[in-house]
């Protein structure tokens, strides 16, 4: 087993390390202060293929694979998790789906601009009554002639109200059948009439990122939106979070490296008792354990991401990713502000806006209690 990169994705794991390093660095700090989505270097990113990366070319896509968009996520993330989770969601969440289950004319209609990076598409699961029970769905739609009428509430959709947001797939009970109850997924494009969207949250972290919640009232939309088979809607996502996971483990492995990264840098620079902290056994053990869980992090998403290139099961793999990784991410988050002591706690030092950032990756796209939950099952208990 070879675990090199080859010549081609390390060249786009260099262009995009740049990419980061000289134009997202030098913006994080005022873009996480201001809480601004950045325009800009999503348009840079559009104009590089980032959006498009696992997509074919006839749709606009670059024709790459779902590893290549992993490494550019770990590498953005490194810099600023906010610009990372904006990419993850367009292609994971926005396009994905469409591409995965949409008919020949939805995949014509809506990829061309979400793969280039020139619109964002979101997906609305979540419900203020029902995060990890996705299946307690209350959204409603109902068939009525040749149109769904869209009424429910869905809350922390990512990449929903942007300038540049064209469409959110949302999940929707179409149908009951005695006990079971029928979910589809259904595309409302943005803006829509009878969809309501609430100004940004105000959150602990992912500040230049755009998360918002959705309020339908007699949103009516095309018959023909409905994404997929009819009653598939909550099983499609559940494919679809499966990949994603994947990705959030490269981001927060990306995390993680850049904590070790200051860390190192901080214990260099930094003397106390004229010499170096990081001289001292106690911060270089510390330092030596990130190095450890960082590594195992990436391994962990490179063994996912085989899997699923390979056409292999790949659920409990993803889940070990990002349940590994999301949890070294936070206490790599921890660790590196602790190294930095009381700087560590002033927000010019991004290791304070990791800490900020990191505690979401236990969180979203499937809590670790899912994750163990999910790991448990492919074992058979």
């Amino acid at each position: 087993m070879d675990y090199r990169l080859d010549d081609e994705h390390e060249t786009l794991r260099k262009t995009v390390e740049e990419f980061a390093r000289d134009v997202v660095a030098p913006q994080a700090e005022r873009l996480d202060a201001d809480e601004e989505f950045p325009y800009d270097i999503v348009r840079q990113m559009g104009e590089m293929g980032l959006f498009g990366l696992p997509f074919p070319e006839e749709y606009g896509g670059m024709g790459g694979d779902y590893f290549a968009l992993c490494l550019a996520l770990e590498e953005l993330a490194r810099v600023d998790s906010s610009v990372a989770i904006t990419l993850e969601a367009a292609v994971s969440l926005g396009a994905m789906p469409i591409y995965r289950f949409g008919t020949e004319e939805q995949k014509r209609t809506w990829l061309p601009d979400l793969v280039t990076g020139r619109a964002l598409g979101a997906f609305g699961l979540t419900e203020p009554g029902g995060g990890t029970d996705a299946g307690a769905t209350r959204t409603t739609a109902k068939a009525i002639d040749d149109q769904w009428v869209i009424n429910g509430t869905k809350c922390f959709i990512t990449n929903s109200g942007t300038d540049i947001t064209r469409l959110v797939t949302v999940t929707a009970v179409t149908g009951d059948e005695g006990t079971k109850r029928e979910i589809s997924t259904i595309i409302v494009p943005t803006p829509h009439e009878g969809l309501t969207v609430a100004p940004k949250y105000s959150k602990v972290g992912w500040h230049a990122s755009d998360t918002r919640e959705l309020s339908f009232n007699d949103c009516h939309v095309p018959a023909e939106n409905l994404l997929g088979e009819r009653g598939r809607g909550y099983a499609n996502f559940l494919s679809i979070l499966d990949e994603g996971r994947i990705a959030i483990s490269a981001l927060a492995t990306g995390l993680a490296q850049a904590c070790l990264d200051e860390s190192i840098k901080y214990a260099k620079e930094r003397t106390a008792f004229g010499t170096p902290i990081g001289k001292n056994q106690a911060i270089a053990f510390k330092i030596a354990d990130m190095e450890v869980r960082t590594h195992t992090a990436r391994l962990a998403w490179y063994r996912a991401a085989e899997r699923m290139m390979r056409g292999e099961p790949f659920k409990k793999e993803a889940a070990i990713a990002k349940l590994h990784s999301s949890e070294i991410a936070v206490t790599n988050a921890r660790e590196a502000t602790q190294i930095h002591g009381g700087y560590g706690f002033m927000n010019e030092y991004p290791v304070a806006r990791h800490w900020r950032d990191s505690k979401i990756l236990e969180i979203g796209e499937g809590t670790s209690e899912v994750q163990r939950m999910l790991i448990a099952r492919e074992l058979g208990l």
